[in-house]
């Protein structure tokens, strides 16, 4: 994770669904970057960087991916519910809303989740 984001402060709103197994997160995603990286939280949403393009569904696997990593998840873990032609998403994390917290919180301090 980037600097940036270990100092941005922000952290991303994790929105609880029905029955709190899983959470809800907008993402902010640049895709064709240069670098593969989570640059951090700004306005709730989680801001992304990846190299894939955004066609074909290049990007969004690439996301879904990067996703599981920082929260220490099964790519099947991770589902986007909308945005998949935008920079804009919306992804279902199987974390309740506590547990998706204090992973975040972990991979800011570098420990993993």
């Amino acid at each position: 994770m980037s600097g940036e984001a270990r100092a941005a402060g922000d952290e991303p709103e994790f929105t609880p669904e029905v029955g709190g197994r899983s959470v809800r997160l907008r993402l902010r995603v640049s895709a064709g970057a240069s670098r593969r990286r989570v640059l951090g939280a700004h306005g709730g949403a989680l801001k992304l960087s990846v190299k894939a393009p955004p066609e074909r569904g290049k990007a969004n696997r690439d996301v879904l991916a990067l996703v599981a990593e920082a929260f220490g998840l099964a790519t099947s873990d991770v589902e986007i519910l909308s945005g998949e032609t935008s920079p804009d998403k919306v992804v279902r994390l199987a974390l309740a809303p506590r547990e998706a917290a204090a992973r975040w919180r972990n991979a800011l301090l570098g420990s993993g989740p």
